[in-house]
């Protein structure tokens, strides 16, 4: 008796241990262990249980996805990057074109292809390319994501926001032979939003500003900032980031308020199939106010590139990197990535294009280590642009002064950023800006951004507006007009390298307007690099000169 018991006991358990391994075998085929990314899509707040579970993502919703391919020899490119920079180097400024870039660090055919295959054999629809075989982008069901990536799709409760968002319950694999970089869309836990966009509508108008009311327009930036010369930006264009679409009557009725001619073309160009009007409901302050910027800083540019897609911040970039038509590009959007490197391969490309990147650092004073929606203005490859007060000599008058604006955004990355090797040289970072010698610090360059601007947005026009929204457009019109300067040996490209040589060079004085006044909270403004307004605003044209000699 006792043996027969033993008998169905091991029975049983064996029976058991068999079912187990069963489970365990179908759950490893089902998410398999296949080949890591090189960069983590799992958020914090999922991974150590702060976003409360609701439930599963639908299996038939539709997501669009962009797989990214790592560069080729990105060591190389490194080595690249730093000669194209280096004025003693002979390939100083010798920038890459779209094709060359490609044909040396873009990921190989056989490998694009193959992401291609892998996308279609998993029921994934492809829905675009790009010339430089770094991005595919794909749309399916949860149900096929889920499979081709060993995923699950989970709804959560936003820990801070009230709402839902969906995102992966592990990092995501692939049964292809060879490594992907990223994959973007595969949650919406940070949805992009201005970075840098405020208003006080008890602000009054500067008694300096030529605007209704007393306040700045932008042609008093081009006045105070770079004078009454013959540089317009002819013959430039300047590539806008956006993740909504715009009304271009609102900038039509902007320049007929203030008196102005635009004859500056404005094209959209929609990334994804997302639209690019902006009607109904949809606000497109933002998207209206970085055009006028730009066109006032550079009244005479071919055209500005309005780059629009309502998710993707890798399908804008990526698209200005392969049309390489704009050389100066501005973005005054934040959000908070899974990964902060994952766009890096395109911000190389930009630099070995000849491509600046001008990127807003935001309206919430100083960073602090949780700070959300600051990136990518603390990425290492953009040139992050701070806030200030300015005072004018009288309407569309000359610089007179200037001082930090209060709720500039600057500080240490908060993101861990590792510091740039520009930011390495003594004489950055010192005891007075309480900068990082470890990680990147934020902002490097600052424009006039309190409330007291003008601007037309969603068929109404009003003053008391302001944000370092205004100071990233201001830079990059600025940069058409140094890029125009120098177009007979081509785009100056991205500035950071120059500026901080500039800026601890004997004339730095003749470069920059150096604010030494006010705070951002944390930090304060002092003499040389700070960390609210960085090495401060442009000296007219001898910023220029020395930039494009």
């Amino acid at each position: 008796m006792k043996r027969c018991r033993r008998d169905s006991l091991s029975a049983i358990w064996g029976g058991l241990f068999a079912v187990t391994i069963f489970f365990l075998l179908v759950s490893a085929s089902a998410h398999g262990e296949g080949q890591p990314l090189l960069t983590h899509h799992m958020r914090d707040v999922v991974s150590n249980d702060e976003a409360a579970w609701v439930g599963r993502l639908p299996e038939t919703q539709t997501l669009r996805l962009n797989i990214a391919l790592p560069l080729r020899d990105e060591a190389e490119l490194d080595t690249l990057l730093a000669e194209l920079y280096d004025p003693q180097s002979p390939f100083y400024r010798r920038f890459l074109s779209v094709d060359e870039f490609t044909a040396q660090f873009g990921p190989s055919q056989e490998d694009y292809n193959a992401v291609i295959e892998f996308a279609e054999a998993n029921g994934l629809t492809v829905t675009g390319t790009a010339p430089n075989r770094m991005i595919v982008d794909v749309a399916g069901p949860v149900a096929d994501i889920e499979r081709a990536f060993h995923v699950t799709m989970g709804v959560y409760q936003h820990p801070t926001e009230d709402r839902t968002f969906y995102a992966p319950d592990r990092e995501p694999t692939t049964d292809l032979p060879f490594p992907l970089w990223h994959i973007t869309g595969l949650d919406n836990f940070s949805i992009p939003r201005p970075a840098s966009l405020t208003r006080d509508s008890n602000a009054r108008g500067g008694t300096t500003g030529s605007g209704p009311g007393g306040y700045f327009i932008g042609s008093d930036m081009r006045a105070a900032y770079y004078g009454s010369g013959a540089l317009t930006g002819a013959g430039q264009s300047v590539g806008l980031v956006e993740f909504a679409g715009y009304n271009t009557n609102d900038v039509t009725t902007y320049f007929n308020a203030v008196n102005q001619l635009l004859t500056v073309q404005i094209v959209g160009v929609s990334t994804d199939g997302s639209s690019l009007t902006c009607t109904g409901g949809c606000d497109d302050t933002e998207q209206a106010l970085d055009i006028e910027e730009a066109i006032s800083m550079a009244p005479g540019l071919t055209e500005v590139l309005v780059y629009v897609s309502d998710a993707s911040d890798v399908s804008i970039f990526n698209r200005m990197a392969t049309d390489k038509i704009a050389k100066s590009l501005s973005c005054s959007w934040g959000w908070s990535p899974a990964d902060p490197i994952s766009d890096d391969p395109i911000f190389k490309e930009f630099a070995a294009q000849g491509q600046t990147l001008f990127v807003a650092s935001g309206d919430s004073g100083s960073y602090g280590r949780r700070s959300r929606y600051v990136y990518p203005a603390d990425d290492a490859y953009v040139t992050s642009v701070g806030g200030t007060d300015l005072t004018t000599n009288g309407p569309g008058g000359s610089w007179k002064s200037e001082t930090a604006w209060r709720d500039s955004g600057g500080g240490i990355s908060p993101n861990l950023i590792p510091i740039p090797s520009y930011q390495k040289t003594p004489g950055v970072i010192t005891a007075a800006n309480k900068g990082s010698t470890v990680y990147r610090n934020c902002p490097d360059v600052a424009a006039e951004a309190n409330t007291d601007n003008y601007i037309c947005y969603d068929g109404t026009c009003a003053g008391g507006w302001g944000g370092t929204s205004f100071a990233a457009p201001r830079w990059a019109g600025y940069l058409a007009l140094v890029n125009q300067q120098a177009a007979g040996l081509g785009p100056v490209g991205f500035i950071n390298p120059a500026i901080y040589a500039i800026g601890l060079g004997s004339s730095y004085g003749a470069n920059f307007h150096d604010i030494t006044s006010g705070s951002n909270g944390t930090y304060s403004a002092v003499k040389g690099y700070d960390l609210v307004t960085g090495w401060g605003s442009p000296n007219g044209m001898g910023l220029i000169n020395a930039l494009a000699p």
